[in-house]
């Protein structure tokens, strides 16, 4: 039987129904492989074992011939092999629960594997975006929040900016094609933002010779 665990959305990737007046642009989610990479440092993992192997078959060499010696060094590319796959697992649980919306409001972003949370981030609550893309097309979006908005680094790992612990910034990861969610992001934030608001005033706050329109 098909279990789907996020059957109870309204809308895939959003906690609720969006409004009348808002309307989704974009949805995606992280490559699992660009995640593992970014994210898990799954090239630094690998390397890791491949200088150990190397370096166990110098020492071997030593008192062994060359074909034993290299024998040696089998078991550390097994392991760096397993602890490769193991991480790349990892990226992919993590990136099937996760999906990144783009609205004409806001960006919202659901994630967590284990535990599941929807981040909420209104355009007028961002005040920069950073892209960072790769010859792939693969990138990061990375969002300085304004104001006294925060978030918790630990609980919205990997989906922030690394290293910015003090302002944890929330990103969309490892995602394909990011030049040209960027630019969705920066056109749908540019007129969210510059979109006049109406405010309505207490009798008493008009000024003199104004009328309050019907």
């Amino acid at each position: 039987m098909h279990h789907d665990d996020f059957k109870f959305e309204p809308v895939r990737g959003l906690p609720e129904a969006l409004p009348k007046d808002e309307h989704i642009l974009w949805q995606g989610s992280p490559d699992p492989k660009r995640l593992a990479k970014d994210a898990w440092k799954m090239n630094w993992i690998m390397g890791y074992f491949v200088v150990l192997a190397i370096w166990r078959v110098g020492v071997s060499s030593a008192d062994h011939p060359l074909s034993t010696a290299m024998g040696h060094g089998i078991p550390l590319l097994i392991a760096g092999a397993v602890a490769c796959a193991l991480v790349y697992v990892m990226a992919l649980v993590q990136a099937r629960a996760t999906v990144y919306t783009l609205t004409n409001k806001r960006v919202a972003m659901r994630i967590g594997a284990a535990l599941t949370m929807t981040l909420n981030l209104p355009y007028v609550c961002i005040a920069n975006a950073n892209a960072a893309i790769g010859k792939t097309g693969h990138g990061t979006i990375a969002f300085e929040l304004s104001g006294e908005t925060r978030i918790s680094y630990l609980m919205s790992w990997p989906h922030v900016r690394p290293w910015h612990f003090a302002r944890a910034e929330p990103a969309l990861r490892a995602i394909p094609d990011a030049a040209r969610v960027a630019a969705i992001f920066a056109e749908a934030a540019e007129t969210r933002i510059n979109q006049p608001q109406i405010v309505k005033l207490d009798p008493a706050q008009r000024a003199p010779g104004t009328v309050a329109a019907e």
